[in-house]
Parts: C-alpha cells; structure tokens; sequence
C-alpha cells in the first residue's frame, strides 16, 4: 500500500495500519517503518521475507556478500519460537550502557580519562584437554572493545568449517567466539560451540608474537597468548588467541586471529560470539586490509524482518552514483570510526546550532548503539523543532519511556505526514534519515523521537543503527571516507 509523498517540506506521509501494527512496533529497532531511502512514494514495509544476499536489489552477490539480520527478528537464526526477546526498557538500559562505555573510552583516549572502576584479575582454571589453558592471571583492565549490537552476520570458522553467528560490530575490534572445553563456564548460545580439535588449521598464538602485543589485554599460559574482552554491562570472554581459516559467504581468509574463549559470561543473546570490524590491529577490517583494501559496507534493513547485507571489498560497495561522502576522521583516536557532524535539518530547515557545539564534540558511526546521541545544545533544538511540526500535524503528546522524552500516541493515525529529519556532515554529505529510523516504537501508544541528549556538551555524538537503516553505508580506511547510499536494502 503506498501514499503520495507530501509535498510541503520533503515531509514523509505516514501510513499506520493497525492490523499490522506488530511489524512495525519492534524491540530495538522499532519504528513506524516507511520510504525506500529517496522515493517519491513512500510505502509502508508492513513485512518483508528473509531474502539471501543475492536477492537484493544492488545487484549480484559477490564472495562476501553475508545477509544482516536483527538478532531478534523473524529472519535470525537465533531466534527462538518459545523464548522471550528483551523489553523495551532492556533494550534501551543495554543501549545506554554501551554509550556510557563509548563516552568513557573516547575520553581516556583524548586524555581526560574519567575514574574508572578497580575489577578483580580474572583467573583461567585447569582443565582435564591439552588444549585449555593453564591457571593463568589476566590484568584487569578494560579492552577497546565494547557492549554488543543489534545486528548478528553468520560465518565459518575452521577447516572444515564450523557455520557459526555472532554479532558485527563496528565499535569492537577483536572477533571472538565460544570454544571447547569450556574451562569454567559459557553462555548458552543456539549453535554448538566452536571444536578447535575438530579444525585441521587451527592454531593457538605464541606469547612471543606480535600478534600477542596487539592485544589490548592479553596474558600468558604454557607459551600461548591468552586475551581478555570486557565490555561496559560487565559481560566478558577470556581465552586463548588464535588463528584459523575464516569464510565470509565464499571468500575465505586464512590464519586470521580472533578469541577462542573459554570462560565467558554476558548479555550476548544466543550469539556464538562476535565479529570486531573496528580500526584496531586485531579487527577482521584491519587484518585482512591488504585482501579488501580496508573497504566494507553494510546496510541495515528497515525492520527486524527484513534482511540487510554485510560486504568485504570494494566491489561490494554500493554503486557510487548515489553516494554522498565525507571524510573519515582518523586522527581522533582507535577503534571507532569519527566523521564530522556539522548540522541538522527538520522539515528540511537548518537548525540553529553554533558550529562549535559539533566540532568540540566530535562524532562517531556506531552499528552497535541504537538510539543516535548528540551534545545537549543540538538536542534541544531538535526536539524542539521536531515538536512543534508534530504538533502542527495535530499529533497527541504520551509519556517518555526511559531517555526519550518526545513521543506520540499514534493509535488510530493514518494519512499524516511525518517531519522529515536530516544529518549533515563534512563534504556537504547528507543523510536523509529513512522514516523507519525517526521514531522508536514502543507500541502503538508511544512512538518517541529516536534521539537523545548526551549528558555533557563534551561527550562525543553518537550516530546509532537506527538512524542508518536502509542506507548503504561504506567505510573505506584507505581512502578515508564514509559514504552514505540511499535505498541499499
């Protein structure tokens, strides 16, 4: 079903059909989900079947081409018909978790470190397999890596290989996934846990390696380089540093090194583990930089039961015709992936907001946090903007839900316009934020703006996955550029 785009202030037409208000209303990623990136009708995406990588509509798969998921959603592999996904108010606790975290990591690396909290050294205990690790003492402090996304790719590991799912993140740098034995205790995940012994290419890491060195937090036991991941919620994995056959789709990339953890525990769903595509040396993006030139994209779908992909590689990028690009600021510090926010636009008017508020804050691409954050200063006049052409529409206030104070009862709506929301950054790059990335629904009764303040006009903005969503999104570390493609999936 389709309706005309309004023609007033590029403002999207929102269409609402109650008896199909479960697809829309979604758990993480929820939104009144309508438009295809740049469409002068705009559709509503009532549901959307689990598509392969090769149905999308960019074109033929390539060697990496890997179907995106919503960990949650219909189309996942770890879903389960008879468990329970997280509520709203989990889901948006975790997400507040992993931007304290972010907010804590981007300081100590700029040199204003806040204090941090003392953790006991985590200990490996023997056990009965050659192959585990010896008793061996971990420091205690934090890696670069961080709280997990939405979003899970599945992959292979090992020769044969093992077909495994875990989270991809672009705010982690070191892949990680559950391995035999487990020496003191592992999560319950849907797909077996991961054999080394089953696996004629795989090896551990020696203490004496590079490799070793570019861990964050590493350790030693009997010669083999241990590693420790501990994120902001206080889940974590230890275990040995490794390397074997990685297959992403039809490509493969050998001796690649990643965590085979042995003792892990955490809030990482069902999820094998997870894929780091920070910019550190140990993420896959990093390591296999001299195979895909350091280039991949992403597109996340409009709803948890749509389908998205994940590409390795320039030929996997979304065709340039429609890319709006900005610089990759690569000098801000590790792991993330920084751009310049310079401005935002409702309805297609600028707001007013100095530019110093964007540049003393700075900005970062983050497929893990959901809700997007900026500095109070941009907020404030975002919501108010947004608020006043909500109430013009004759929208009816309901209450906030945990950080978001700007929602709507949208029971009984159909036909009215939605105002229009806009990202500008360096290069006169925009992101037009599809209408499923404008507001989180709660339920039919509360849909709220999908932003947030951060605390400090210091803190770093956060652009979150919900605002991303049907946009191709390619982050080139060689070129450094971030490129933004309406209408990828």
């Amino acid at each position: 079903m389709a309706a005309s785009c309004c023609p007033s202030h590029g403002r999207f037409c929102l269409i609402l059909l109650l008896a199909g208000a479960a697809a829309v209303v979604s758990s993480g990623s929820g939104a009144a989900a309508l438009g295809d990136g740049g469409s002068s009708d705009v559709k509503l995406h009532v549901d959307s079947s689990c598509l392969t990588p090769q149905e999308h509509k960019h074109g033929a798969a390539t060697g990496t081409r890997m179907p995106i998921v919503h960990q949650h959603g219909p189309c996942s592999p770890l879903t389960d018909k008879h468990g329970k996904p997280p509520s709203d108010e989990e889901i948006l606790a975790a997400d507040q978790r992993r931007v304290d975290y972010i907010h804590r990591r981007v300081s100590e690396t700029t040199g204003q470190a806040r204090p941090k909290r003392a953790a006991p050294p985590v200990q490996l205990q023997p056990a009965p397999l050659a192959s585990s690790a010896a008793s061996a003492n971990l420091p205690a402090s934090s890696g670069d890596a961080l709280g997990t996304g939405n979003y899970v790719v599945t992959i292979g590991l090992g020769t044969p290989e093992e077909r495994l799912t875990v989270v991809f993140d672009t705010g982690s740098d070191t892949t990680w996934v559950q391995c035999q034995p487990c020496v003191t205790s592992c999560y319950r995940q849907k797909e077996p846990l991961f054999t080394p012994a089953n696996s004629s290419t795989y090896a551990n890491i020696s203490c004496s390696s590079s490799y070793c060195s570019d861990l964050d937090v590493r350790g030693c036991s009997g010669g083999h380089c241990l590693y420790r991941v501990r994120y902001g919620d206080g889940s974590e994995t230890v275990g040995f540093y490794a390397q074997d056959t990685l297959t992403l789709a039809s490509d493969a990339v050998k001796e690649f090194r990643f965590g085979c953890g042995e003792q892990n525990r955490g809030l990482f769903g069902q999820a094998a583990g997870l894929m780091g595509l920070g910019r550190g040396k140990t993420s896959l993006t990093a390591q296999a930089y001299g195979k895909y030139s350091g280039v991949f994209s992403y597109c996340l779908p409009a709803t948890p039961s749509g389908t998205g992909f994940l590409d390795l590689g320039p030929g996997g990028a979304p065709a340039a015709a429609n890319a709006r690009r900005t610089p990759m600021l690569t000098d801000k510090g590790p792991t993330f992936y920084y751009v310049g926010l310079t401005g935002i636009k409702v309805d297609g008017r600028a707001l007013s907001i100095p530019d110093s508020v964007f540049s003393a804050a700075g900005a970062i691409l983050d497929s893990g946090t959901v809700i997007t954050r900026l500095p109070p200063k941009a907020y404030a006049p975002l919501r108010s903007a947004f608020a006043k052409a909500m109430a013009d529409l004759g929208y009816k206030k309901a209450a906030g839900t945990s950080f978001l104070d700007t929602c709507y009862d949208l029971t009984g709506v159909q036909g009215k316009a939605l105002p229009a929301v806009s990202l500008a950054f360096q290069g006169d790059a925009t992101l037009d934020v599809d209408a499923s990335g404008i507001l989180y629904m709660v339920d039919m009764s509360r849909a709220c703006l999908g932003f947030a303040p951060n605390n400090d006009d210091t803190d770093v903005a956060i652009v979150g996955n919900m605002q991303q969503k049907t946009y191709g999104v390619v982050h080139d570390l060689g070129k450094k550029l971030v490129s933004f493609a309406p209408g990828a999936c």
